[in-house]
């Protein structure tokens, strides 16, 4: 197997973790299988950058100097909203030279800025989803995802969203086991999906302020399957169903039950793509009751019921 040259673009109010999160990654990968990825940093005539957290990162070497990798990848950062139109145009050189070309969280901008992105669909923080649509027409936004992929390009939501890409992308080189092995070594997730929302159900949601909403935030999230409705969760807050609706809405923004519903959808895609359970064992164990209640509600959310959910995003078992 022919080793991958991950080049990471380097410059100054990067954001520290977009770099050394898929760095840490694809090291682990190359600690599971010897001589498959050479890890290089350069940065703009070779010189040290400050991260955005007031870090000194030390690059390999200048970018003039490289020759061009298998994989180009853009991080992102306070940086990439104001852009050295030297880095602009070696991207706009050198970008389309790589064999895959990837951004983590605002590092999409750069790429859209030097018109890597045109015509093509992509994602990137949630909070610069709107600007990217605005300033660059000519690329598809989705704002969802916690990555994208189209063809060779490949962008991704913020921060830790670029650790999920990259073990998709070792996933995609060195196999699930790989993967998953540097996964479980970073103790992460290992989610395929790219369509993933970039907020759970957890995040999406404010935090109630009162410990007893905070507390039947995290019983329904631990128990989906359990007597979820308004009575049950206001006695559980020892409040009226009245006063608890009221205050739940109140202070996290949503419904009980829109967030109940959400939990259980949440807890199903993760079980559809995680694990080999029955549509039913699933459908049981999320509170739905019945397959067909659970079909009905992932059709509605997803586009698609439970089986076919499963056939598109759940990755094939390795031999």
């Amino acid at each position: 197997m022919a080793q991958r040259t991950i080049l990471v673009v380097l410059f100054d109010d990067v954001q520290s973790i977009d770099v050394t999160g898929p760095v840490e990654v694809f090291a682990g990968a190359e600690r599971c299988s010897p001589g498959t990825y050479r890890i290089r940093t350069a940065s703009l005539d070779g010189a040290a950058v400050r991260t955005s957290s007031g870090l000194t990162l030390v690059p390999d070497e200048a970018l003039d100097e490289v020759s061009d990798p298998h994989t180009l990848l853009v991080p992102g950062g306070p940086g990439t909203r104001r852009p050295d139109p030297r880095l602009t145009a070696w991207l706009r050189v050198h970008g389309p030279r790589a064999g895959r070309l990837v951004s983590v969280c605002t590092g999409a901008l750069r790429l859209a800025e030097a018109g890597l992105l045109d015509g093509l669909r992509a994602t990137t923080h949630w909070a610069y989803c709107d600007r990217l649509a605005r300033d660059h027409p000519a690329v598809r936004v989705d704002a969802d995802p916690i990555y994208v992929r189209d063809g060779r390009v490949a962008t991704s939501a913020g921060v830790t969203a670029g650790i999920d890409l990259a073990l998709a992308l070792v996933e995609e080189d060195l196999g699930r086991d790989v993967a998953l092995t540097v996964a479980r070594r970073l103790v992460v997730f290992l989610r395929r999906p790219g369509n993933q929302a970039q907020f759970s159900v957890q995040l999406a949601a404010q935090t109630a302020r009162r410990e007893p909403l905070q507390e039947v935030q995290r019983w329904i999230t631990e128990h989906p399957a359990a007597d979820l409705t308004v009575e049950a969760l206001a006695a559980r807050a020892a409040l009226s169903p009245r006063h608890f609706a009221r205050a739940f809405q109140s202070e996290t923004g949503t419904t009980p039950g829109r967030y109940v519903d959400r939990v259980r959808l949440e807890h199903a895609r993760r079980l559809l793509e995680d694990t080999g359970d029955g549509i039913g064992e699933i459908a049981r164990a999320c509170g739905y009751g019945t397959p067909e209640a659970m079909r009905r509600a992932f059709t509605r959310a997803m586009g698609a019921p439970p089986a076919e959910y499963r056939r598109r995003f759940r990755p094939a078992p390795t031999s």
